[in-house]
């Protein structure tokens, strides 16, 4: 079985090389121990399969030494799926602040120290832009995301939404930098709904770039309906 690609990602050259071992249940396993990704990735994931998370799960994601986002994305995905016999979808996201030359980048959620702090995090952001003009606030989410199995990178994709970093937090309805983060449309990131946000965010966009391959994969591993071997 080869992988077909889409725009925007690259996929493993075989999976034949893979050793497969047929899952009992249509399980995906998230690489993540935050809420607020979790929720939002089971809205996108297909609905006939269990997910599950790091929150449910005795592993560690192992600590992310990569200098990108997709390099981050896929040592979380590879390292997991050496210990899980299950699908296993991981990404790595962050904020890119143009007059901070890109930061906080991949350091987004530790950019104030640790433990990572989202309210600590935003404090420091809007310091240190205090006296940036709007004109010059410009930035993006960017996300990465990655899949794999049995310790084989199988997809990868990356999405990213654009906007600027407004001077005041703004709406509840989010996570991380999404309160300072301006839409082209005035509202926040946090003062969207959340069918809203899965249809324009960093993190849809990398995932519905990779889903139908993903569904193929999944359907090719266990059938819909069948939960045996």
């Amino acid at each position: 079985m080869r992988i077909s690609c889409l725009v925007g990602y690259r996929a493993a050259n075989s999976i034949g090389r893979m050793a497969l071992h047929v899952a009992t249940t249509r399980t995906i396993v998230l690489a993540t121990t935050n809420p607020g990704k979790v929720r939002e990735f089971r809205a996108l994931l297909p609905t006939d399969s269990t997910v599950v998370s790091l929150l449910e799960l005795p592993y560690d994601a192992p600590e992310e030494t990569g200098v990108t986002f997709a390099e981050n994305a896929a040592l979380k995905s590879i390292s997991l799926s050496r210990n899980v016999d299950w699908v296993v979808v991981a990404d790595d996201s962050g904020l890119e602040v143009d007059a901070l030359d890109g930061a906080p980048g991949v350091r987004s959620a530790r950019y104030s120290g640790e433990p990572p702090d989202d309210e600590r995090n935003i404090d420091m952001l809007l310091a240190q832009l205090a006296m940036v003009p709007d004109d010059e606030r410009t930035g993006r989410f960017r996300c990465a995301v990655s899949v794999a199995r049995a310790g084989v990178e199988l997809l990868s994709a990356e999405g990213s939404c654009e906007g600027r970093i407004g001077h005041a937090r703004r709406g509840s309805n989010g996570f991380g930098y999404d309160p300072i983060f301006v839409l082209p449309s005035g509202e926040t990131m946090a003062e969207i709904s959340s069918e809203e946000k899965n249809r324009i965010s960093h993190r849809s966009r990398a995932f519905r770039a990779v889903a139908e391959s993903l569904r193929a994969l999944i359907d090719e591993l266990i059938p819909a309906g069948d939960g045996t071997s």
